[in-house]
């Protein structure tokens, strides 16, 4: 098979090239840009031309975008971008899996939602965004179900790695160089490692298991943290012991968009579907940590 991947150069993506250099599938890795090195296809999203091409010219049998515009603070004064990115683009990936005949797997996001739960969040529950980078994640999600093609859309929350710019990598970064730290604790949800996810996505490729199995599904770690509960954890776990962590309210922190109080997904459906573990954040999260002591 050949598997396009775009947004190659992110977490998320970063992760699927771990993974795919132990299969003996075709990977092409796309992104905007080339960094450190890697192989990478230059390949512009927002242009339905070239992807259709690339399709065409690579064969392509399944397209994993893990390509979005995620800085959601941003979004809100950037609107445009973020649709172009998080819509339009996902729309021309859908429209060339439909005409090539091949699987999308597309990344969503919890903040579809409203975060107002207290119950974790079921894929057949109505989408109801409270913020530009959630509606834009709808309009995308929607686009892809509209297309006909084959998909499966993967909401996740959360979202951390070795690689790239993360909520871990700031909080190791923080707490060894501050004496005391404010973290909300009103913002529950759970953490997703990256490397967990990208394992989901590469087994249910390599393994065929797509077949009849098209929809919506939920991936996060298993277990529920406030993002204080996960600094404290981050902080432990990477040795950072004399600073200071206190829980504090979002409105002490102000922000364009608000937030989801609750973004915890449900994740039967697709153990069910697939019949994969999920692990716990906290493991998750020590699998992380060693690693990023060890570089």
């Amino acid at each position: 098979m050949n598997i396009l991947v775009t947004g190659a150069n992110g977490q998320l993506g970063s992760e699927m090239r771990v993974l795919a250099a132990n299969s003996s599938n075709r990977y092409i890795f796309s992104d905007i840009a080339t960094i450190d090195g890697r192989d990478t296809t230059i390949l512009d999203i927002t242009d339905i031309e070239a992807v259709k091409c690339l399709c065409k010219d690579r064969s392509v049998d399944v397209i994993v975008n893990c390509a979005a515009y995620t800085n959601v603070d941003k979004a809100e004064d950037d609107y445009a971008t973020a649709y172009k990115i998080n819509a339009e683009a996902v729309s021309n990936l859908a429209k060339a899996a439909t005409e090539c005949g091949v699987l999308l797997v597309h990344i969503s996001t919890d903040y579809v939602f409203n975060g107002t739960s207290c119950i974790p969040y079921t894929e057949d529950l109505p989408v109801e965004p409270i913020g530009a980078y959630g509606k834009t994640k709808a309009e995308g999600e929607r686009f892809v179900i509209e297309s006909g093609c084959q998909y499966l859309i993967f909401r996740t929350a959360w979202l951390y790695s070795v690689y790239g710019n993360n909520f871990v990598k700031t909080m190791r970064r923080l707490t060894s160089e501050r004496d005391s730290l404010k973290v909300v604790f009103d913002q529950v949800g759970s953490p997703t490692y990256a490397a967990d996810l990208a394992f989901a996505i590469f087994n249910i490729i390599e393994e065929g298991k797509a077949v009849g199995k098209e929809g919506i599904y939920h991936f996060s770690n298993e277990g529920v943290c406030s993002w204080f509960d996960f600094s404290k954890a981050i902080a432990e776990l990477s040795g950072n012991l004399s600073c200071n962590i206190q829980p504090c309210h979002s409105d002490e922190f102000p922000s364009k968009v608000k937030r989801p109080h609750y973004s915890v997904l449900d994740k039967t459906k697709y153990k069910e579907a697939f019949g994969l573990f999920v692990p716990h954040w906290y493991d998750a999260l020590k699998r992380c940590v060693l690693l990023l002591n060890n570089q």
